[in-house]
């Protein structure tokens, strides 16, 4: 019976496991978002969720605690300059996961797992779609129309604009052979 076993061994031994997450955990600190399967990122989200909250204290305790799972120099650095910086004021809840569509080779379920503090192009989605998309009324519909009718059109435009006269360029070469 599996009473009370939660973890997930994805197929692996110990040593892979930890060996894949590990890895895992490296490129996402580096590259902010990354390709996997859903199980894969459920798992490497338990991975690297408090490693993240550790490196907000910047001990060289916390450091050593950090490299020993991560085992990479150069994620341990940016990790704990830049990503500890903008995540200092946030209590929880580092990463997200956002699936994606199914693997061809296998039909295996995939997602990206990023860090939420680092995706601008969700940001700015979000900040867009503040406000619900609702009918119009006709009063709005006619509201727009008429200000449609007020601005000039291009077309508009260009025959208001004054033409400038150009002189023949011919004339200055005729005046020269004379």
């Amino acid at each position: 019976m599996r009473h009370n076993k939660k973890f997930n061994h994805l197929g692996r031994t110990a040593s892979h496991r930890e060996a894949m997450l590990s890895n895992m955990a490296s490129s996402l600190i580096k590259h902010k978002r990354i390709t996997t399967t859903v199980a894969k990122a459920k798992a490497l989200k338990k991975f690297i969720e408090p490693l993240l909250t550790k490196s907000k204290s910047d001990t060289t305790n916390s450091r050593r605690v950090v490299f020993s799972s991560l085992q990479d120099k150069i994620a341990v650095t940016e990790l704990f300059k830049e990503i500890s910086a903008k995540i200092a004021d946030r209590p929880g809840g580092y990463t997200r996961i956002i699936k994606t569509v199914h693997r061809l080779g296998d039909n295996a379920s995939m997602c990206f797992i990023e860090l939420v503090d680092y995706d601008e192009k969700m940001a700015k989605g979000v900040a867009k779609k503040a406000t619900r998309s609702r009918r119009r009324s006709k009063k709005a519909v006619e509201e727009v129309s008429a200000q449609e009718a007020e601005t000039p059109s291009v077309e508009e435009v260009k025959e208001e604009a004054p033409v400038q006269e150009e002189a023949p360029a011919e004339a200055p070469a005729a005046e020269e052979a004379k």
